[in-house]
């Protein structure tokens, strides 16, 4: 199987040129691209993901690219686009390969509706599944990074993918996407983190990507049933407490960050009741990282 992680420099820069074919779960991107930002971040944080032969068929044909005219020379820029389409912005050019990130979950949010959709955390060990939805400083990809590098199996960062046929969470495994004060937590938290060169005064604060474990990227075909529902936040100074949810109303609260609940209609009801029905359903409450996971590592269906 050839990696990025296998192919010399000179190689993966005269791929990205022609179009580079990266799997990613279920999903192959042909990405197109000159931009040395994308370059570094694809050998650092894609290493061990398969690269597709030339002249496959791919979902998705990507490019980040420097915009024409005086924003190629003066403050350079870049930007994104599907096929003909840009949906974004041109961002600076040192924010290449986080505009490359946030195009490929754009990519999935708007196309793949033949699953159903949320933005939430996907991680799995010993048969146990977290889904963990969050909202805007819940905490979510810090915790999402702790629980990978202590041997949980990652299946997605921002994605939750719920395949339609039997409610399995289908893994894509790419890198986490930490911002600000969570990168500085993550790197002392592991010295065996692998970091991404970091993207600042982004919309986003400074934004930095953790490299997907060996382990989630070789588990990158196995889906797993949903156990655990967690909605976590994170509060300075409070107790690490699991608090069970109504499903009623964990059901309300999980659609509310779905992307495609209406679109699906009735099959995204009966999906979602469904990953309901299955799991146990909590809010997380948390402050102290260590004392979180040790919490976590308990939770049994």
């Amino acid at each position: 199987m050839l990696t990025v992680g296998s192919l010399e420099r000179p190689e993966l820069l005269r791929r990205l040129r022609e179009g580079l074919t990266l799997r990613t779960g279920p999903f192959a991107y042909r990405i197109h691209s000159r931009c040395a930002p994308v370059a570094d971040g694809l050998a650092t944080l894609y290493a061990d993901f398969e690269v597709e032969a030339p002249g496959g068929i791919a979902d998705f044909h990507v490019h980040v690219r420097p915009v024409r005219g005086p924003r190629r020379w003066w403050r350079p820029q870049v930007e994104f686009r599907l096929d003909q389409h840009s949906p974004f912005l041109p961002l600076p050019a040192d924010h290449a390969f986080a505009l490359l990130e946030w195009g490929m979950n754009w990519c999935l949010a708007s196309q793949a509706n033949h699953h159903l959709l949320f933005h939430a955390a996907v991680l799995e060990k010993n048969g146990e599944c977290l889904v963990m939805p969050g909202d805007p400083g819940a905490g979510k990809s810090t915790l999402t990074a702790a629980l990978m590098l202590s041997g949980w199996r990652l299946l997605s960062d921002e994605m939750a993918m719920i395949d339609r046929d039997n409610g399995l969470a289908v893994p894509l495994a790419r890198p986490v996407s930490l911002k600000n004060r969570s990168i500085d937590i993550i790197r002392a938290f592991s010295p065996q983190a692998v970091l991404g060169e970091a993207a600042r005064d982004t919309h986003k604060g400074t934004v930095s990507h953790l490299r997907a474990s060996p382990a989630s990227v070789a588990g990158r075909l196995i889906p797993v049933r949903p156990t655990q529902l967690l909605f976590p936040h994170w509060s300075a100074g409070a107790a690490t407490r699991l608090t069970p949810v109504p499903k009623g109303e964990a059901f309300e609260r999980l659609a509310s960050h779905a992307f495609n609940y209406s679109l699906l209609g009735r099959l995204g009801f009966e999906l979602t009741a469904a990953l309901i029905d299955g799991c146990q359903c909590w809010d997380f409450g948390y402050s102290d990282l260590p004392d979180g996971l040790a919490a976590l590592e308990g939770l049994r269906s």
